[in-house]
């Protein structure tokens, strides 16, 4: 996406109630992200070959993208040619700084 993308109109979206007055557009819709987390996660598969997958996510504002990371990833591993061990572990920051 690049920095002069103006975005989407929000009406082609559903918008909660209780954002509607704070948003004016749309710059990623959520099915993109999801196709680009697949994408990911199939890279990480090709990536990674046969070894040991260590997931590790940053609790708490990466819990959702890493949930959906780790279900792709489950579901190639199941669909797949090759099953990869993968482990989760979370871990809390105090400070990005």
């Amino acid at each position: 996406i690049r920095d002069e993308e103006s975005g989407y109109n929000k009406n082609l979206f559903c918008i909660p109630k209780h954002y509607e007055e704070d948003l004016e557009r749309v710059f990623i819709p959520h099915g993109l992200i999801l196709d680009r987390t697949e994408r990911l996660a199939r890279d990480i598969m090709q990536d990674m070959g046969s070894h040991h997958i260590v997931a590790l996510c940053v609790l708490k504002g990466g819990y959702k993208f890493f949930a959906d990371l780790l279900d792709h990833i489950k579901a190639l591993n199941q669909n797949g040619d090759k099953s990869v061990p993968v482990t989760v572990d979370f871990v809390r920051i105090k400070s990005y700084c």
